[in-house]
């Protein structure tokens, strides 16, 4: 299954594909695509071994506006590790656009209830910084 879609997003007119394919010897590819918004400035922490890492949230803007003619946004949870996530750290802030190519992931652990809970993340392999916030911008032009 192939999905695409070009949808306007602050006039950026972009490509948005997300993709399952079947190859060769049954394998299946999982693979996501996302354009959004960072909610909040990516910051780098380290794990016990020495790996770099930053979770951030990314909103995306549905293409398709709901039952009360209003556009509804996605969050999606990001994981990005060693020099990628140093770099969008380093050159992004919330609000900035940014193109994500990763994979889910789906993980376990057990809360403060003794409950098993799963979170289901993209791993992100490729960050492309699209634009930076138009606020942002301004106040530097002034």
């Amino acid at each position: 299954m192939i999905f695409l879609e070009i949808f306007n997003f602050d006039d950026l007119h972009l490509l948005a594909f997300v993709g399952t394919f079947m190859m060769k010897g049954g394998i299946i590819l999982n693979q996501v695509f996302l354009v959004g918004r960072l909610t909040d400035k990516p910051t780098v922490m380290e794990t016990e071994s020495g790996k770099k890492y930053t979770t951030i949230v990314l909103a995306v803007q549905r293409a398709f506006k709901n039952a009360d003619g209003k556009y509804e946004t996605d969050f999606f949870r990001c994981v990005l590790w060693n020099g990628v996530a140093a770099n969008t750290s380093e050159y992004c802030q919330a609000g900035d656009v940014v193109g994500i190519k990763g994979r889910l992931q789906t993980r376990s652990y057990e809360s403060e209830n003794k409950e098993i809970k799963y979170i289901t993340e993209v791993i992100a392999e490729r960050v492309t910084f699209l634009s930076r916030n138009t606020k942002d911008n301004q106040e530097n032009v002034k």
